[in-house]
């Protein structure tokens, strides 16, 4: 049954969501691609174009997508439109770690809403003037996209607010999501009028647009994707909450490359993705890949920084050396901590002003001395909890004011009205310690931006009356639960909720002696100027080029509905089983090699009914009556088992145990395919496997004659997985000496004799028929996991070799489309079963045939 997310993807998909104006006439660019219809692209001729135009192709691109394009908008009295570029914006300070040579073109929203009439002429100059193409949302939509879902569901998510109660964030409203979708497709629509899939790449911000590479990756497969997301990410726990949990998730591994601010961000995006996609990931040479669909979808974690030119710009303004000056001048004796956060919930202002209060009752000769100056900018958002926040601040800074205040003497600043940028410079250059105590956000530059005002320059030297030669000095309390936190080491990290310790941290901060708050300014200041936007841009950008590398020689398919779409890439000689192709090579061969895995190939993986169902019985049965066919059953399950399982199979070869175990048919006896001499190393290694299955819910041990199993697939997956690389590290420990192989698997930790592997039968079965004068001239193999990768290796090792007739058919085949040593796939166990009795039809008609003739020949005679 269709998820009901999936509601409205395919009229979305069709183009039946509302959609702004088709935009724009392209005549003023060469670009590789012109739209016609919104979400419908054609390819332009050559006609038109003198050989010698410049092309866009030529140098690199990036498309940066954004929910706001970096743009300020500003209507005349005349009722025409200005623009300019918003330097505050980050979208637009990244630019400087791109190069030069690297052509950046911007999709987004514009702040203001501009008429449907103007929008054409309005799209027009934006691209011709800023390379920018905007994304015109109709306001009821927006509304629903940006205010609705964006902030009622996964902001307060992302931040670890519940919707508990319908005033904590709403019930979950499926029209909201409807319309994140929409907007997502008509953001996509945008990228598709201006890409060049081949030879662009595409940097996608934030979760405002978390199902965009979705868009992208099924309308172009091998489309170069980046994504990252500049808030925090949930633990597991909390984002399973999300009633669209997977759908967010398979969206985003539709990127190459997703980018997060801490590791602690990104070990919990991968934890959901181990719990509720099962997928696990990989270090390789210091980067974290998650294998999905055969792509590799880099995980990047790496802080933004701030922009350098653009503050220093600031600081040297007469502007803001005049500020200093007056704020000098009206702080004067006096010690400032200095506060600035947006009017949220989630920034812990009304915490930060009870710590100080806490401070102020604890330390009385501080009283007179101290002031805090919060500076709360205007909240992003909107409803009820921001009013309680104002609320709340207002009165608790009213409570400290009257209880410590003194003639002349205010304890808190509140400054709730917007400052120029400059001000807030002067802020940061006048403060002692800066506080940044946030109960949760994702980066939060502020503390950035204070060292470097801190650092200052010659003018604010002399404005603030200090000399230059002193080395600068400045005081950092941080909360540990802020993007930046782990990148300051000389701060003072407090737990906002912990009043009583956050106050500790203020006295603390003013009680270091210089040279110590020197050293810890220095630590940052070196820091934070080399790893401002420009190195986190530039090191991003490099990270997407390297995992796109690969996508040339990829082939790819895309499967899927609606946002379970996902693009599966192989290598281009894999392919897909004809059934036809197979059915015609089995019909003119003579003699030939069967071999089949059972758990995951004829039966479902982890199914409830373990058993072969009676059409497989029938199937297999066919195949062994026909006299120029030899099958095996290769399976890791014991040989009691498949002796019970295939009791009615007279003539089929069964390997149990990987190949241990071995028999050609039903009267045969059981052979082992390597002589052990002794299993006395059991005697080692259960007891290490019985004190980690004591101490792992769900995990049991399972026996084998040649071997032990260690399964932990009804554990907790992250714990279990911790579990097994404990216990793998443990038994080749205590085993090291011993003539086995410990390894891991899905869900498994096995321990078996050295050389053990389904290969051996593989080898086994086509040097046995050689040596019986039955040269196999077709062998079809199939599989599903890591264990018949071996199988598969063997096959194709003996092509070249005289174990194979010169002109044999050889048909290695995998279960599912993944990476394999296979040269063929089919998608399933019921793709596998009608290929096998297609096979299974063939021997019988030819049975018939060879019947008929006998009886012609009887009835001559």
């Amino acid at each position: 049954m269709m998820s009901r997310s999936y509601t409205n993807l395919f009229e979305l998909a069709s183009g039946e969501a509302p959609l702004p104006s088709s935009g724009f006439s392209r005549s003023a660019k060469k670009l590789s691609r012109v739209a016609t219809v919104p979400g419908v692209l054609s390819e332009l001729d050559d006609e038109g174009f003198s050989s010698d135009a410049p092309s866009s192709i030529c140098q690199e691109r990036m498309i940066i997508v954004g929910n706001q394009l970096p743009l300020w908008a500003h209507k005349g009295p005349d009722g025409s439109w200005n623009f300019g570029w918003d330097e505050d914006s980050l979208l637009l300070q990244l630019r400087d770690g791109l190069g030069e040579d690297v052509e950046i073109t911007y999709v987004g929203c514009l702040r203001e809403e501009i008429d449907p009439k103007d929008q054409d002429d309005v799209a027009q100059r934006l691209l011709e003037k800023f390379n920018c193409v905007p994304a015109f949302i109709p306001p009821e939509l927006f509304s629903k996209y940006y205010h609705g879902f964006c902030k009622q569901h996964l902001w307060p998510v992302f931040h670890y607010m519940l919707p508990l109660s319908p005033d904590l964030g709403g019930r979950f409203d499926r029209s909201l999501w409807q319309a994140y979708v929409s907007v997502n497709k008509i953001f996509a629509d945008k990228v598709m009028e201006v890409i060049s899939p081949d030879n662009d790449f595409v940097w996608v911000h934030d979760y405002h647009l978390m199902v965009l590479p979705t868009f992208l990756r099924k309308r172009f497969n091998r489309v170069k994707l980046g994504f990252f997301l500049h808030s925090p990410f949930p633990s597991s726990e909390i984002y399973r909450t999300l009633p669209v949990r997977d759908d967010l998730l398979r969206a985003l591994l539709n990127s190459d490359l997703i980018g997060f601010h801490t590791f602690d961000y990104a070990r919990h995006f991968l934890a959901c993705c181990s719990r509720m996609l099962g997928l696990s990931y990989q270090s390789k040479r210091g980067y974290i890949g998650l294998e999905y669909y055969g792509r590799t979808v880099s995980i990047k974690i790496l802080p933004v920084g701030i922009h350098l030119k653009q503050l220093r710009k600031v600081l040297d303004l007469p502007e803001t050396e005049s500020k200093v000056s007056e704020l000098r001048d009206q702080f004067r004796g006096r010690t400032v901590l200095l506060g600035v956060d947006d009017m949220d919930i989630f920034k812990g202002i009304s915490l930060k002003l009870l710590a100080f209060e806490n401070l102020l009752m604890q330390h009385p000769d501080k009283r007179g001395k101290v002031v805090l100056v919060q500076v709360a900018n205007p909240a992003r958002g909107r409803g009820r909890d921001v009013l309680e926040v104002q609320s709340e601040t207002h009165t608790t800074r009213e409570r400290i004011n009257k209880k410590f205040g003194q003639p002349g003497y205010e304890p808190v600043i509140l400054i709730d009205s917007p400052l120029q940028f400059y001000e807030r410079i002067a802020y940061y250059v006048i403060s002692e310690c800066c506080l940044v105590t946030a109960v949760r956000d994702g980066m939060n530059l502020i503390p950035y931006e204070y060292v470097i005002s801190r650092q200052g320059n010659d003018k604010l030297n002399e404005a603030l009356g200090v000399n230059p030669a002193i080395p600068k000095k400045s005081m950092l309390v941080v909360s540990e639960f802020i993007g930046c936190s782990p990148s300051l080491s000389g701060a003072i990290r407090v737990n906002p909720w912990n009043i009583d310790a956050v106050a500790e941290a203020m006295d603390s901060a003013l009680g270091f002696a210089e040279p110590e708050k020197q050293m810890r300014h220095e630590k940052h200041y070196r820091y934070v100027s080399t790893h401002d936007v420009a190195y986190w841009a530039r090191s991003f950008w490099q990270d997407l080029e390297r995992s796109c590398r690969d996508h040339v020689r990829r082939r790819c398919w895309g499967i899927g509905f609606g946002l379970g779409f996902r693009v599966v890439a192989l290598d281009p000689n894999f392919r897909k089983l004809s059934i036809e192709h197979i059915v015609s090579a089995y019909k003119r061969t003579k003699k030939r090699a069967i071999l089949l895995d059972y758990d995951g190939t004829m039966t479902l993986q982890n199914s409830i009914s373990t058993g072969p169902s009676l059409e497989v019985i029938r199937t297999v049965n066919s195949l062994c009556r026909d006299p120029k066919n030899v099958v095996f059953v290769v399976s890791g399950k014991d040989r009691a088992t498949l002796t019970k399982w295939f009791s009615s199979c007279d003539e089929l070869g069964v390997a149990a145990e990987h190949g241990y175990f071995l028999r050609e048919s039903k009267n045969s006896e059981w052979e082992t395919c390597i002589a052990v001499p002794d299993f006395y190393w059991k005697q080692i290694a259960e007891p290490v496997m019985k004190l980690y299955t004591e101490t792992t819910d769900g995990s049991a041990i399972e026996a084998k004659e040649s071997g032990l199993v260690w399964n932990y697939q009804y554990a907790d997956p992250d714990f279990g997985s911790c579990q097994a690389k404990e216990l793998l590290d443990h038994l080749e420990s205590v085993l090291a000496n011993e003539p086995v192989t410990v390894k891991s698997g899905h869900n498994i930790v096995e321990v078996k004799p050295q050389g053990i592997n389904k290969g051996l039968v593989a080898d086994r079965l086509l040097t046995t028929m050689k040596q019986r004068g039955m040269l196999p001239d077709f062998v079809l193999c199939i599989g599903d996991d890591k264990s018949d990768e071996d199988m598969f290796e063997a096959i194709t090792r003996a092509v070249s070799g005289p174990a194979l007739s010169p002109v044999a058919e050889v048909f290695a085949c995998t279960v599912g489309r993944k990476p394999s040593k296979a040269r063929y796939f089919l998608e399933d166990t019921t793709e596998i079963l009608r290929m096998l009795q297609g096979l299974s039809a063939a021997s019988e008609m030819h049975s018939l045939k060879n019947v008929s003739k006998s009886f012609q020949k009887v009835v001559i005679e």
